[in-house]
């Protein structure tokens, strides 16, 4: 599962739990004509997969971005992974 992070100009960017080997998966987003295009990284090493529409120009900005975020993120992770799971009540 993912959560929003931030929009930065239509540029949506959001995060996973902590996984156990210590990373978080970092997923962005920004919208185009008839779709979206999409990026996808791992926390702490930044190296982009699933890339579609971006740049090389773009991914380099996005990763000043997810390393300088980096602290927070992996802080908001942490803490996805302490939630209680929801459960729904018996009728």
């Amino acid at each position: 599962m993912l959560w929003s992070y931030v929009q930065l100009d239509g540029t949506q960017f959001a995060y996973s739990e902590t996984r156990e080997d210590g990373t978080v998966r970092v997923a962005v987003e920004r919208p185009v004509d008839f779709g979206f295009d999409h990026a996808e990284c791992y926390l702490p090493t930044v190296k982009w997969f699933s890339v579609e529409g971006f740049t090389v120009d773009d991914l380099n900005f996005l990763t000043e971005i997810v390393r300088s975020n980096a602290p927070f993120i992996f802080e908001l992770a942490e803490r996805q992974k302490t939630r209680p799971a929801v459960s729904a009540l018996a009728p």
